[in-house]
């Protein structure tokens, strides 16, 4: 039984979607202004496994996260590219869209990652949020105002609802923007109308482009229907992101929007949230020049999915060792044939994996599994019958946390070549010739080959990753 966390209802409740076939799961994406960082890799690969896990439990999975690739701070950004190569603002906003959605797409895949089942463009959706917020005016949630329609909060009982705040202290716990043209200073936009040097679309209220929030109910319900499985995000989106799309998407169906609200924690640097204002901005580009994305997958599921994580360069450093150490296994495993689980140990130990996510998707306890089975392993000996049953269990899992895939594998020529080079090792020892036995380890360390003696002799080999 899969109980999570549901930020709605504050409390830790069992998984029931409405569909056993299709779960129905939508995440916030990236607002394709600049470079994914560190944060952003860390909702990619949550979400990732999570949907992985879901499958693994036998669920069906559709899966779709938006791109955001109109919004203030990409106007901003192509107002800036269009002073500095002399292009008009149009040809600068499509050139910063088109090349940070490339970057995103080229961060997926050094993740190995792959894309949500739908990754709509907001761009491609302006037809379906200008009648969804045309619906909205209709019902009386909306109105406009001098080419611009804003929702009206107190028109919505339930407004406050996920985030637990209430519509009469916001006043003093939020900062608003002034703006004579709402009614109400709590309103928010859901179509700007145009300004100068901005791109702009067609709709009933005039030429503009739509608000934030509304792009991802409006996409949600168009690939998803009226009512999601799971809606997720950073913690950081709950208010006012969050709140607004199920204020805005509830009024227009008079249904719940999603069942359940996950929201993973957000990354720190030195216990201070990341930000560019602060210097303390990682672009997730920048560690992958230096660190495996392995590497970063083990930070990443180093602590509970929805607890902030700390990070620094040292830890990351932690990491690839622990990645090291999962390689050991994975290199004595990967040759021989899957066999399906009956010894006990590996049964306790998988029952141990799905219980460990079951519970609210704790991910570290969940990780802690494939260090027992490492455990496990090297109390056997070489020859022993259980690697296939263990390669089952440690591949599974592996598979689950996005490990060990696409590893480029050796080629006889060179597994020949290593064998030989263990064989002179052995002779040379039983001859008592141990430096030049050592010498011959020292030339393949070089070569990034590690090669191991084990307590009963026998010695393994592996690839320094």
């Amino acid at each position: 039984m899969l109980k999570v966390y549901n930020t709605l209802t504050k409390r830790k409740v069992e998984f029931k979607p409405q569909k056993f076939q299709e779960v129905k799961m939508y995440s916030c994406g990236v607002t394709v202004y600049d470079h994914c960082h560190i944060g952003h890799g860390r909702s990619l690969f949550t979400f990732e496994v999570i949907r992985r896990y879901l499958r693994y439990k036998g669920f069906g999975v559709k899966f779709v996260r938006n791109i955001t690739d109109v919004d203030d701070k990409i106007i901003n950004k192509a107002r800036q590219f269009s002073k500095e190569k002399k292009i008009s603002i149009c040809e600068a906003f499509n050139e910063v869209k088109q090349t940070y959605i490339d970057s995103y797409y080229e961060d997926l895949k050094s993740l190995n990652i792959p894309p949500a089942d739908v990754e709509p463009l907001a761009t491609e959706n302006i037809l379906q949020m200008s009648e969804f917020i045309r619906n909205l005016i209709d019902k009386g949630f909306a109105y406009e105002r001098e080419g611009s329609v804003y929702f009206s909060i107190r028109k919505f009982a339930h407004y406050g609802k996920l985030s637990g705040r209430k519509i009469d202290d916001l006043f003093s716990a939020v900062r608003i923007e002034p703006n004579i043209s709402k009614k109400d200073p709590l309103d928010f936009v859901l179509w700007k109308r145009k300004k100068e040097d901005e791109p702009s679309w067609n709709s009933s209220f005039g030429e503009g482009r739509p608000g934030w929030h509304i792009e991802c109910s409006s996409m949600a319900l168009e690939f998803l229907g009226e009512t999601l499985d799971i809606h997720g995000g950073g913690g950081d989106l709950i208010f006012p992101h969050h709140e607004n799309e199920i204020a805005q998407s509830e009024s227009l169906t008079g249904k719940p929007f999603s069942l359940y609200w996950l929201h993973h924690g957000l990354i720190t640097i030195e216990r201070e949230k990341m930000a560019k204002s602060l210097g303390n901005f990682v672009i997730l580009k920048e560690i992958l020049k230096n660190y495996h994305p392995e590497s970063l997958k083990l930070f990443y599921l180093s602590g509970h999915y929805a607890s902030a994580l700390d990070f620094s360069p040292a830890k990351l450093s932690e990491y690839s060792r622990e990645r090291e150490r999962l390689y050991i296994v994975y290199d004595r495993i990967k040759d021989v044939e899957i066999l399906p689980l009956k010894h006990e140990r590996l049964i306790k130990l998988k029952d141990e994996f799905e219980r460990a996510m079951d519970d609210n998707l704790n991910f570290s306890q969940a990780k802690s599994v494939l260090f027992s089975i490492s455990s496990f392993l090297f109390s056997l000996g070489i020859g022993d019958s259980l690697l296939g049953e263990i390669k089952n269990l440690f591949f599974s899992i592996g598979s689950i946390f996005s490990l060990f895939e696409n590893q480029s594998l050796p080629n006889q020529e060179f597994k020949n070549y290593i064998e030989e080079k263990i064989l002179q090792r052995k002779n040379l020892r039983e001859e008592r010739k141990y430096l030049e036995a050592d010498k011959i380890r020292e030339e393949q360390l070089e070569k990034g080959i590690i090669l191991e003696d084990l307590s009963d002799g026998t010695t393994i080999w592996r690839i320094r990753r």
